[in-house]
């Protein structure tokens, strides 16, 4: 057949035993030996004959007998297979990748039994690497195994050194799996994939391994450890290392600089390829240009640049790499699939070229007669026609692969490529980069950017402030330790560098965040880069899920996710992917799981010094924004910490016991810690705790029954509005619904309404003398904005006990419903929030923007220009304050009027 694929054809078995007698000498041979395989695959049975393959190796004394025979019986059922249509590629690979899993473990259970007889195989392992690895073994192929041992655990004789008992254990299992013997080979073993193969001996200790990979391993060794798996021996012992391997493997931020490492060896393989460079006789399928190398490299590239972020690209197999990458939006699903379809006929055509003999060759041959030969056993009528399917398959690999290494763009590295097309003021504030920033120090940083420099000039001259554009931009390069993987990023994905220049030039708090941590331009690439994020639990389960388990790393990796999130929903923010009403919650949902897994993490910590308490829990409170669902980037986290269970006077059952109000004061200091103290990812959020009870006056966390008896007989009134977004986030549900349940029958206690109404007016009086609104844009405090509407529905709730909600949105509605406020006040609401948010990013001060986020604040809140948003603002301000008037009496002054 010509293809990878099996159709719904039914399998021709004597057209694939006569292709086999008449072009393949070694399958012949194999019929002629294994009589009783011959009779079932003759008869089409090739399931009950792969099956008896199995019963070859088995029963027999001679482990290196029984082996070799069951190769040759899967080596002829699968070649008989595959021709007749019956086992796909991906089967073929399978079962010959199975057989090297149980060569190599029988293999090494009987080098230690010689030495010790009934020991196990503790503390000697196989790592598979390559094909083997990936499950993807070629028919005749060569395993290039890494055989790593335990010094403390490896059975041997009493006297024997361990490095000595190693040695002599992976000696005699090469020998075992390659020597050629009456019954043939079982797999030809290549140990030069192990570290310093030039210099280390056959077998290496766990330890010596970990040093190497750790210090001193090079770029093709990342790239084999894509697909590498403990395949024999102890395996649990294997998988704990490659486990540890992992952070050596992927890098948790992109690795643009893989693609230099992969260039320089594509380079030196291909000038050391001395073949055909195009199919033809002598080609080499393997290692030609267009060839399955390249198709794997492709695959291996991008996994490296990418899998550090996205764990679902970490695959072994070649094409579900392929199809990782197209569905994360990394390579082109077109592409994908092409390659993929190449990649699986050069591996039918490799398998075809090594059925003839039962040789490990890649290469087509050199006479038209033996090319024919190849041809027919494929199904083909001759050499010329494998010829044309190949050059076809080959041009489209390597059409694809030339792009991803630059083939085409030698001169973008000439030195100041573009600079007769850049204005000379700009061109000497660029040469001025390169003699101050670190970052462009290197010769290629500096090839980098020159690569980019049109794009920069023409972004700079359109921005409305090119001189703070630019000093942004320069802010950015000087905290970067090199700037290759930013201009690399810049190459790859054409209009991230747009994006980032709209960044940097609209929105000073993500400028800012993103010259310290320039890896959140990581949470961009990804494929849901502009999505809201998900519920609560689907981001917690991304925020819980450290790979490692120290609390200082899992608090790391809190952070790193809720930055990258905050990050992507501020860049849909200024790119009005999302109304800014969706983009609150999204940060809001963020918040939340941070607590809940931060919270998680310290009472786990926590609990490791001093014990649990029995029956007593934590229980968290959200207020403020963070109660009503709807965070700006500037929120801080208004939080009330408090207890439920636990008797007065016990202590906890830790080494360190503490008794119930000590143990949760001081466990509520954790979870503060753990949500706001800098790691090395940075800082997480400001948290609020003054709204407790007694205020900074009383104890961090209190019991659900002190709370409940504090707000009933002591809290203020301006306390009972604060309540009215309160939220519980943080404990069980029974914990949770006790809380709701205090909070609600608080907030529905009957109330003198002349007294709520001088409170509330004597409140908002207080805050109007000390906090003044600090421009034409702080909707909070302008008379008429968030803050009146605010204390206005806080006072109907707790006046009229209606639209008892958490979040103001609803709670409006609640009270539209109740006749309360007219119809229009929800909208006016939504109007003025929409400004605050987007306004945190794209006008922090409150100050009237430059021009082009003026632009950019319109559009955000759903207004066709400037001029109209401000007045949509006058108009949001005047009917909250003409509402303020029916209930209060009073008169605010709003500009605009």
């Amino acid at each position: 057949m010509g293809s990878g694929a099996i159709s719904d054809i039914a399998p021709d078995w004597d057209f694939a035993l006569t292709r086999v007698r008449a072009h393949s000498p070694f399958l012949t041979l194999a019929l002629q030996r294994l009589p009783d395989l011959a009779e079932m695959l003759a008869q089409g049975r090739a399931d009950e004959a792969l099956a008896a393959t199995l019963a070859l190796g088995e029963g027999g004394p001679e482990v290196s007998r029984a082996l070799r025979r069951e190769r040759l019986g899967l080596a002829l059922v699968l070649g008989v297979g595959d021709l007749a249509g019956h086992f796909p590629l991906a089967r073929v690979m399978a079962e010959l990748s199975s057989l090297a899993d149980r060569a190599l473990d029988r293999a090494i259970r009987a080098a230690i039994a010689r030495r010790v007889a009934d020991a196990d195989a503790q503390g000697f392992t196989a790592i598979a690497l390559g094909k083997h690895g990936a499950g993807e073994l070629n028919y005749s192929s060569d395993i290039d195994p890494i055989l790593l041992y335990d010094p403390d655990t490896l059975p041997r004789r009493a006297g024997d050194d361990p490095g000595e008992a190693a040695q002599r254990y992976a000696r005699w299992l090469v020998e075992m799996l390659s020597q050629q013997t009456a019954d043939g080979y079982v797999f030809r073993v290549d140990l030069r994939l192990r570290p310093a193969s030039e210099v280390s001996p056959l077998a290496i200790s766990f330890g010596a391994a970990m040093t190497h990979y750790e210090s001193s391993a090079l770029a093709w060794e990342r790239a084999a450890f894509i697909r590498a798996r403990a395949a024999g021996g102890d395996v649990a012992a294997g998988e704990r290392f490659l486990e540890q391997l992992r952070p050596f493997v992927w890098r948790r931020n992109l690795d643009f600089t893989a693609i230099e490492e992969i260039r320089r060896l594509t380079s030196r393989i291909r000038r050391a390829y001395r073949g055909p460079t195009e199919p033809g006789p002598g080609f080499d399928v393997k290692r030609g240009r267009g060839g399955i190398r390249e198709v794997e490299f492709f695959a291996q590239t991008h996994q490296l640049i990418y899998g550090g972020r996205l764990t679902s690209v970490r695959q072994k197999g070649t094409r579900a790499a392929l199809d990782a990458l197209a569905a994360e939006g990394i390579i082109a699903a077109e592409d994908a699939r092409v390659l993929g379809d190449a990649y699986d006929r050069l591996r039918v055509v490799e398998h075809r070229l090594q059925m003839v003999a039962d040789r490990q060759t890649h290469s087509l041959p050199d006479t038209a007669d033996a090319l024919d030969n190849v041809a027919r056993l494929d199904g083909l009528p001759d050499g010329a026609a494998l010829l044309a399917d190949l050059r076809e398959v080959c041009g489209a690999v390597a059409a694809r692969y030339d792009t991803l290494l630059g083939e085409d763009a030698e001169a973008a590295s000439a030195p100041v490529r573009a600079a007769s097309g850049l204005p000379d003021a700009f061109a000497e504030r660029v040469e001025g980069w390169k003699d101050n920033i670190r970052a462009l120090r290197g010769a290629e940083a500096r090839l980098a950017l020159d690569a980019i420099l049109p794009d920069l000039a023409e972004a700079f001259a359109g921005a409305s402030d090119p001189e703070r554009a630019m000093a942004r931009w320069e802010t950015l390069l000087a905290h970067l330790p090199t700037a290759i993987n930013l201009f690399r990023l810049f190459e790859q994905r054409p209009g991230l560098l747009e994006q980032v220049l709209r960044i940097i030039t609209l929105a000073p708090p993500l400028a800012d965040a993103l010259a310290r941590r320039v890896e959140l331009l990581d949470a961009l690439i990804d494929s849901t880069a502009l999505d809201l994020p998900g519920d609560v639990p689907e981001l917690a389960g991304r925020m819980a899920a450290c790979e490692d388990r120290d609390y200082e790393k899992r608090l790391d990796h809190i952070r790193q996710v809720v930055g990258d999130a905050r990050f992507a929903l501020g860049v849909q923010l200024i790119e009005a992917r999302h109304d800014p009403l969706e983009i609150a919650e999204g940060l809001c949902r963020v918040a939340e799981a941070a607590l809940q897994v931060g919270a998680d993490a310290a009472v786990e910590e926590f609990a490791a010094k001093h014990g649990r308490l029995a029956g007593a829990e934590l229980v968290v409170l959200g207020l403020g924004r963070l109660g009503g669902g709807a965070l700006t980037h500037a929120s801080d986290l208004d939080l009330v910490y408090l207890f439920a269970g636990g008797e007065i006077g016990s202590e906890s059952d830790g080494p360190r016991p503490l008794t119930t109000s000590l143990y949760f004061n001081r466990l509520a200091t954790r979870v503060t810690a753990a949500l706001s103290v800098p790691t090395a990812e940075g800082a997480l959020y400001e948290v609020d705790t003054r709204l407790r009870p007694q205020g900074n006056q009383g104890p961090l966390a209190v019991s659900l029954e002190s709370f409940a008896q504090y707000q009933r007989e002591d809290a203020w009134t301006w306390e009972h509005m604060a309540l009215c977004r309160a939220r519980p986030l943080y404990g069980s549900p029974k914990a949770r619904a006790e809380l709701t349940e205090i909070i609600r029958s608080v907030l529905e206690t009957p109330r003198d309404p002349a007294k709520l109404k001088a409170d509330v007016l004597a409140m908002r009086s207080e805050m109007a003398r000390h906090k003044q609104a600090k421009g034409p844009l702080d909707v909070k405090l302008l008379r008429g904005g968030l803050v009146d509407c605010e204390f206005l529905v806080h006072y109907l709730q707790l006046r009229d006990h209606k639209g008892l909600a958490s979040g103001v949105d609803v709670a409006i509605a609640g009270l539209i419903e109740a006749g309360l406020l007219p119809d229009d006040f929800g909208a006016h609401f939504s109007t003025l929030a929409r400004v605050l948010i987007s306004s945190r990013l794209l006008a922090p001060d409150a100050k009237e923007p430059p021009p082009a986020a003026r632009i950019a604040l319109a559009r955000a809140c759903g207004q066709a220009d400037y001029p109209g948003l401000l007045a949509a603002i006058t108009s949001a301000r005047q009917a909250i304050a003409a509402e303020w008037a029916v209930h209060f009496g009073e008169t605010l002054e709003v500009d605009g009027s």
